[in-house]
């Protein structure tokens, strides 16, 4: 379908290496004229990676404190798309490593579960995530200015969290949601 605007132009703002800040001036098809703000973004992906412990399954997520919040999050691991060529499956497995040091066992390997879009109004960003089901512990090797806690936390308890407000983070709140309602119908 084209697109019902028309760009009559775009000035680039800041150009980072995450993001790309544009400026466009559009028309509308009566005519009218009007500016966009627009955050361009490579694209990111996060990891829903589960246990089982003495029966009980748990949801891997992460403390993270966010400079922009000023604050920590309850979140699971994630990351953005900065190794040109690479493919998603394997941006997540290198984030979860990173962040956590857990990677997927032989038996738990990464599946893509959703692809979202964070804020289309104003972010280009597509967020892809997988889901592992069995992880092995390791060694974490965050970036500089990571501070990170991993928190297992059991799935009832996860799912509570979202009810009350403990978790915000929207791709988490996302994961755990679809998870839960569309893949965990069938193990009740």
């Amino acid at each position: 379908m084209p697109s019902p605007v028309k760009r009559l132009g775009t000035k680039v703002v800041y150009d980072g290496r995450k993001v790309r800040l544009e400026v466009h001036d559009i028309e509308d098809a009566t005519g009218r004229k009007a500016v966009r703000e627009v955050v361009r973004h490579g694209g990111s992906v996060a990891v829903l990676a589960l246990r089982r412990e003495a029966g009980v399954v748990e949801v891997l997520l992460e403390r993270n404190y966010r400079y922009t919040v000023d604050g920590f999050l309850l979140e699971i691991p994630a990351g953005t798309l900065d190794r040109p060529g690479e493919p998603l499956v394997a941006c997540a497995r290198r984030e979860l490593i990173e962040e956590t040091g857990y990677r997927p066992t032989a038996g738990g390997e990464l599946r893509e579960l959703l692809t979202l879009l964070p804020s289309p109004g104003i972010l280009s960003e597509r967020l892809t995530v997988f889901v592992t089901e069995e992880v092995a512990a390791g060694e974490s090797d965050r970036e500089p200015g990571e501070v990170i806690d991993v928190v297992w936390t059991p799935w009832a308890e996860a799912l509570a969290m979202v009810r009350d407000g403990r978790i915000v983070d929207g791709k988490t709140i996302a994961a755990l949601l679809f998870y839960d309602r569309f893949e965990r119908v069938g193990s009740r």
